[in-house]
């Protein structure tokens, strides 16, 4: 055995303990979190020749750390689940020394990773993922803004939210324009045509007052930010990942159901290196989407999905969503006959872990996926 380190990490403060070659305790010191002190915490394990550190993954206040660690010693992130303590007596500094234990003893199997490349990709798709959430909270507040005034245009429209001929609406009413049928000139012909011409200019005819036109100048302008901060994230993250994963992005878009922005979430989640996983089945379960084995005496307990990478899987299941819509590849055909003997939802859970799993084997292998050579993408 080898030296080794535990840190319990937490927001202002981390707790470091250093154990020798013989498990026995040759430094225990408490550390603040600002660059100075992981500076100084760094020295101080390098000083001391401990080559190996593990911390469990709190929150998001292990990242910095292992940016300041990561060059020097060797780390692993472990999963708190996996290394909790038996009831007792509990503390900071009997947790360090707890994980240096079960790192030294190699009882710790270190999380997934991902390289920098990898990071910085999940920086731009999760943002991509909270700007259109916040995007679709403005639309939702411009339309009942809308409502409220008495203009029920939106009731005519399926998409209210990309909607041209609404946005340009709301736009005419900004600026000051309360004509309905000037209103209604800005409508497209085939809603009008649809719905008729004096239904559409009916529908335009409301009473807005001065405070309702602020809130919707408000909304717009702030929508407006959202999308030109989104369109710079889609612009780095094209650039990041055309520049390093140009050909797994080609393997990805062959698999039903998975376009660029699609594969740039998968990439970002999951690298492009299977290795770290080991087998299909092991990132099956790192996303939360193999069932729970709870039993005993012979009793089913639960077979709930575990807790896994959420954003993983929502992209997953979005793609299952539109695999599942067409009857002409396979996974339609499957989930067709699958929603004939169990829940439309757990059809589409179904699907979702056969598409992971074929994201592996391409991924793995290089090859892009065809459902008539590639029959080891079918074993889930």
């Amino acid at each position: 055995m080898d030296k080794c380190c535990g840190l319990d990490v937490h927001k202002d403060s981390i707790f470091a303990c250093i154990l020798d070659e013989q498990g026995k305790k040759i430094s225990e010191k408490r550390y603040g979190t600002l660059t100075p002190d992981l500076t100084q915490l760094r020295d101080t394990l390098v000083e001391h020749g401990c080559g190996r550190a593990a911390m469990e993954s709190t929150s998001i206040y292990w990242k910095p750390i292992w940016r300041m660690l990561q060059s020097d010693i060797s780390l692993k992130l472990a999963n708190p689940y996996f290394i909790r303590q038996l009831p007792g007596r509990k503390s900071d500094v009997k947790d360090a020394q707890w994980i240096a234990e079960c790192l030294q003893k190699e009882l710790i199997r270190g999380s997934f990773v991902p390289e920098e490349v990898t990071q910085q990709m999940r920086q731009y798709t999760r943002q991509c993922r909270r700007l259109t959430k916040s995007r679709v909270r403005l639309e939702q507040q411009m339309d009942n803004q809308l409502q409220q005034c008495n203009i029920r245009f939106s009731n005519y429209v399926s998409n209210q939210g990309n909607n041209v001929s609404l946005r340009k609406i709301i736009k005419a009413i900004i600026e000051g324009e309360r004509d309905p049928v000037k209103l209604g000139l800005k409508v497209h012909g085939r809603t009008k045509n649809k719905h008729g011409a004096q239904t559409i200019t009916d529908s335009l005819d409301g009473v807005i007052s001065a405070a309702d036109v602020e809130m919707l100048k408000q909304c717009m302008d702030q929508l407006e930010l959202l999308e030109k901060q989104q369109a710079a994230c889609l612009t780095h993250l094209e650039e990041l990942a055309n520049k390093h994963f140009a050909k797994e992005i080609s393997l990805l878009c062959t698999i039903p159901g998975i376009q660029k922005f699609s594969a740039y979430v998968i990439l970002s989640e999951i690298g492009n290196d299977m290795s770290a996983f080991g087998k299909a089945s092991n990132l099956v379960g790192w996303a939360g989407l193999r069932p729970r084995n709870d039993e005993s005496a012979g009793k089913i307990q639960s077979r709930k999905t575990l807790h896994g990478n959420k954003y993983l899987r929502q992209i997953l299941v979005e793609i299952s969503w539109s695999a599942a819509k067409s009857n002409k590849t396979f996974l339609g055909k499957k989930h067709s006959h699958l929603s004939k003997r169990m829940k439309s939802q757990k059809a589409l859970l179904a699907i979702t872990r056969k598409i992971l799993v074929i994201v592996y084997n391409v991924l793995n292998t290089g090859q892009p996926f065809d459902p008539k050579k590639n029959r080891q993408a079918f074993a889930a």
